[in-house]
């Protein structure tokens, strides 16, 4: 007689539903997002309803409810108990977490479309994916300012809702050293404004792509800031001086292949006096305090795979660490839990 492990068994069934889950994962998650536009989830936030009376109250018809609703049981979204349905905790994320909101407009309009290139961005190493909104970039940086409408407004989301809330810690710590900070990587100039708002005569200089600076060099706020257009991929990338000061890369090397990041690195340490530390701000999937957010750390290295550079990812500490001394610079201070989603601060000399 053949003996039957009861275990094994159950572990393949789990396996196997598990499996649909991620087979379906693209199809339940735009269902999502039609409930959040038809507005079924923020009515069944504020009232648990039969079908009868979200078709009517919504205007919807018979089959889109049915539809929707069943798909939304079954992915947590929405419960139902007799002919009532009300939305779950997790449904409520995405109406009243900033973070959920964050990061599914992120993926919804930022990188859903591109992610159906990904083989061909891992086989060539270029974003592919970005040619369906702009056409050929050979990354995203220089296409910012002509995305769609709704993409550039979840970037922008996405980019600022994790660093920003860093800004004034950092600030702190930069300036228990230095009066002097050169921003490489400024984006919007928000680092900028924070040191200005400060002190109006604070010496903070912006350094990044013409067209992003040609964005933002006029703007009241950032009057006292001094700007310089800057590739630092260029083969001799025109630096400023680097003299008794504090350089900082805030959530910008994970923009850049491993290669690269030794190559700017190396390009700021030749630079620089020896009075001058490099500040290096990143969150790193191995230093995360919660699974969810380790999660959506690393699913964000595929946002890199396939729309901003086909190269980049989100990298560990022990990944940065060793780039770093391979740019033959040393790690002489590290601060971590910065802002409000486990960023780290490494201080660099």
């Amino acid at each position: 007689m053949k003996k039957v492990n009861r275990k094994n068994k159950i572990s393949i069934i789990d396996a196997l539903n598990e499996a649909q889950k991620l087979a379906f994962a693209p199809l339940a998650f735009q269902a999502l997002a039609s409930m959040l536009d038809l507005g079924i989830v923020d009515f069944l936030d504020k009232k648990p309803s039969d079908k009868k009376e979200i078709i009517k109250s919504l205007n919807l018809d018979e089959y889109t409810v049915n539809t929707l609703l069943e798909i939304g049981s079954l992915n947590n979204i929405v419960t139902q108990k007799d002919n009532i349905f009300e939305l779950t905790k997790m449904g409520k994320m995405f109406l009243y977490d900033d973070m959920t909101k964050v990061n599914f407009n992120y993926v919804r309009n930022v990188c859903y479309l591109g992610a159906s290139e990904m083989t061909n961005c891992f086989k060539s190493h270029k974003p592919k994916g970005l040619t369906k909104f702009v056409g050929d970039y050979p990354t995203i940086y220089p296409a910012l300012t002509v995305l769609p409408k709704e993409m550039k407004k979840s970037w922008y989301e996405f980019d600022h809702y994790y660093s920003d809330n860093c800004f004034e810690e950092i600030f702190s710590i930069i300036t228990e050293k230095y009066s002097s900070v050169i921003d490489i990587g400024g984006n919007t100039g928000k680092f900028e404004k924070l040191c200005l708002s400060h002190d109006r005569n604070f010496d903070i200089t912006m350094l990044d792509l013409k067209v992003n600076i040609d964005k933002i060099k006029d703007d009241p706020e950032l009057e006292n800031c001094k700007f310089s257009p800057i590739n630092v991929l260029d083969k001799v990338p025109e630096y400023p001086k680097m003299k008794d000061c504090a350089v900082l890369m805030s959530q910008f090397l994970d923009c850049f292949s491993k290669k690269d990041i030794i190559k700017i690195l190396t390009d700021i340490k030749n630079n620089k006096n020896r009075k001058s530390s490099i500040y290096i701000l990143e969150p790193y999937t191995d230093l995360q305090k919660s699974e969810g957010a380790k999660y959506a750390l690393s699913h964000t290295s595929l946002y890199f795979t396939c729309m901003a550079n086909g190269v980049s990812k989100m990298y560990t500490f022990e990944e940065m660490k060793e780039l770093i001394e391979k740019a033959g610079i040393n790690i002489i201070n590290r601060f971590d839990d910065i802002g409000s989603y486990s960023y780290t601060l490494l201080e660099c000399v």
